[in-house]
This record gives C-alpha cells, structure tokens and sequence, in this order.
C-alpha cells in the first residue's frame, strides 16, 4: 500500500514532467554533499530546478503524465534538472557545472516535448548560442540579400545623379567664365 508521501511525490512529479520544456536526467553517484549543495546553488541561479528521485516514483509519475518515453532516462542514482523556459538553458547550466567543477556528474539523458535525447545530444544543446543571439543572426542573413539589391537598384541612380551634378557644375562654371 503506498503512503501518502509517495503518493504525493509522484503528482509533484507528475506536474513538473507536464509543465517542464527540458527535463535533464543524471547520474549523481560520487558527488559530495558540498558538491551537491554548491549544485543545486548554481542551478537555482539559473533558473533549473534540481531535485534526487526514486526511480520507481518517477517512473509512476512518467505513466501517469503521458512521458512514458522519460523511463529511458531513468536508472541507478538519478537526480532530474527541470527547466521551465529555454532549453539551452538547462543543458547549458548542466554542462557549464560539470566542465568547471570537473564533477563526477553525469549526463544520461534527457526529454525534450515527445523526444528523448541521449547524452550527446544534450551536449550539443548545450553548445549552441542563446535564443537571442540565433534570432538576430538569422535575421541578418535574411535581411543581408535585400540590402545587396537595394545597393544594387540604387546604382545607377547614383551614377545618374553623379552624372547630372556634374553637368550642373559644368554649366554654372561655363556661365561665370563667359
């Protein structure tokens, strides 16, 4: 008979795999309790939410929300990162920490809308630029053809004028010199 405790976990769960763009799953096993203090901490800056979970719970809780493919992610000492807003983000802060740390921490995994990701893969998430930075690049790369033939089209209209400027000054110098 499970406990209310449990049973609680599971629809705390439940809700975070519904509401979370990117759920990052870990393996924690060899990480200190400072390390997973000083962990946390930075995730929390980052706006990750990091939290340790049974794995049977979180399988329950991957059932109910209709994630069941999030059971792919889930094995041996697991700790989820929940990330509510970009993607990036998350993998970014999971990344950043283990590379500066040289943490023990380790990468299964991860679920992204229906997909499940292997650890590769939320590498590369990490790796690319901010949302931002991408929108203002491709709107410069759209933007860089329509400049070119603007360039292009008034061409000519600046060597006419060119052309007529000249002309005028060739007229008003012949008018003062007569």
């Amino acid at each position: 008979m499970p406990t209310q405790a449990k049973i609680d976990r599971v629809n705390e769960l439940k809700e975070k795999l519904e509401r979370c763009t990117i759920a990052v799953s870990t393996n924690y096993s060899g990480i200190s309790v400072n390390e997973m203090v000083d962990l946390r901490r930075r995730m929390r800056a980052a706006g990750v939410e990091f939290t340790v979970v049974k794995n049977n719970l979180m399988k329950l809780a991957c059932d109910a929300s209709q994630r069941s493919h999030a059971k792919e992610i889930v094995d041996g000492p697991t700790a989820i990162a929940f990330g509510y807003e970009e993607p990036v983000d998350v993998a970014r802060a999971i990344s950043d920490y283990i590379r500066t740390t040289r943490s023990s921490l380790e990468i299964r995994g991860a679920i992204m809308g229906d997909a499940a990701l292997p650890p590769a893969d939320v590498n590369r998430l990490a790796t690319l630029l901010p949302r931002a930075q991408m929108v203002a690049t491709l709107l410069g790369q759209l933007n860089a053809p329509l400049q070119r033939l603007l360039a292009a089209m008034n061409g000519p209209l600046r060597n006419l004028d060119a052309l007529l400027q000249a002309r005028i000054q060739q007229l008003e110098s012949d008018e003062t010199g007569s």
